[in-house]
């Protein structure tokens, strides 16, 4: 079995300008998931997509090549994240002639990972017939408890009601807040899918730490604040 690993960085951000670059606790943001993945050692390559000569500079600086400028077409504000892996998946098969069966994709923008997070996620995956496994955190609303939408007369009701009333959060059913974090694809089926849910998928639980997706300034200021008070340690 060969596994491809992307980490897909895009330059471009309304909210933060290269963010992926931006320096972390002293580190560049990306670097913490090439650090990981390094480390793993489970990946036969691992590669960054990038439309950015920068981001492809400070990749290689930590040891990842981004052997290839992504296109225009899917570096822009609405490009969807699934033709970028598939892109990279069959630059990187011709490039390297080689086929790979697993590809394990990490998203730069959630950095608290953990390797026993990608040991056992793969195990979970390659234990499965799943087509593809995603990471999550259990959510901390319900849409069968205190989640809401309006009508069209503008007025508020539970997003997902049931028959019976549920008078605490904990008796609703189990939801997940999908987290950004680690993506596991059976090559086949990524390669012949329009969205990560067209196929079997299952999910792999992490702590509520890792729920913190960098978007915004204060994002990175509250993540700086858990690793320099080691609330998160990547050991």
């Amino acid at each position: 079995m060969k596994i491809l690993g992307t980490i897909c960085a895009r330059g471009g951000s309304k909210g933060l300008p290269k963010k992926n670059i931006m320096p972390l606790a002293g580190k560049p943001l990306i670097a913490y998931t090439i650090n990981i993945a390094l480390k793993w050692e489970k990946m036969d390559k691992l590669i960054v997509s990038t439309d950015n000569e920068e981001i492809a500079n400070v990749s290689k600086k930590y040891g990842v090549d981004a052997p290839f400028m992504r296109p225009a077409e899917l570096a822009t504000d609405t490009a969807d994240k699934l033709p970028v892996i598939q892109h990279a998946v069959k630059f990187c098969e011709k490039k390297y002639n080689t086929g790979y069966d697993v590809v394990v994709d990490l998203d730069p923008t959630a950095p608290l990972r953990k390797i026993s997070d990608l040991d056992k996620a793969l195990n979970r995956f390659l234990n499965s017939d799943a087509d593809v496994l995603y990471s999550v955190c259990r959510a901390r609303k319900s849409p069968y408890f205190n989640m809401v939408e309006l009508d069209e007369n503008g007025y508020a009701h539970l997003s997902k009601p049931l028959n019976n009333k549920i008078i605490r959060r904990q008796d609703s059913p189990e939801v997940y807040d999908m987290n950004a974090s680690i993506y596991i694809y059976n090559r086949d089926f990524l390669l012949a899918a329009d969205s990560i849910h067209s196929g079997k998928a299952i999910v792999y639980v992490m702590d509520d730490i890792s729920a913190f997706d960098i978007d915004r300034e204060i994002d990175f200021q509250f993540i700086e604040f858990l690793l320099e008070r080691e609330v998160f340690r990547f050991d």
